[in-house]
């Protein structure tokens, strides 16, 4: 069932306050969406148990916590069956460096973004890890340079 059927615009206009700033209280949002903060509490509860707001987390600085370096990593599996790909998903699974991993259409299997200290961290990451298991034939890595923007906020309108 399409998100529009199950979700009416004061849910839309919670979730966008919500998502840029999940720390508002039910009386907060009473007041920027005007509904009783009661009705605030029913319509929050019941969007985290359908499953739109799946938890709430802090953002948090990555060059602060020693992690200055972002990397994108292509990854061309060794052969391309089920067995192949459940073994470099496991693995990937396990690897705290690697935020996002998404399989692709196309020259490339996955992509990942990887977190690392340094270009040391980096080279022992692809050497010592990526490449030397099974699942993998190919990787070609590309450093960030400069962010240009970076959220994982959906577009949702706010008005």
């Amino acid at each position: 069932m399409p998100m529009d059927t199950q979700i009416d615009d004061f849910d839309r206009k919670m979730l966008a306050l919500l998502q840029a700033d999940a720390r508002l209280t039910n009386n907060e949002l009473s007041e920027r969406i005007h509904l009783s903060a009661s009705q605030c509490s029913r319509r929050r509860q019941r969007l985290e148990e359908e499953g739109f707001i799946r938890g709430y987390g802090a953002v948090l600085d990555r060059e602060r916590l020693g992690f200055p370096l972002v990397n994108f990593i292509s990854v061309t599996l060794a052969t391309h069956n089920r067995d192949n790909a459940r073994r470099f998903a496991e693995l990937i699974g396990r690897l705290p460096e690697v935020q996002e991993a998404h399989a692709l259409t196309g020259e490339m299997d996955y992509v990942l973004k990887v977190v690392t200290p340094d270009l040391k961290s980096l080279s022992e990451f692809v050497s010592g890890v990526l490449l030397p298991h099974d699942s993998v034939q190919h990787v070609k890595t590309a450093i960030v340079l400069e962010t240009l923007k970076e959220t994982g906020a959906l577009p949702l309108r706010r008005d």
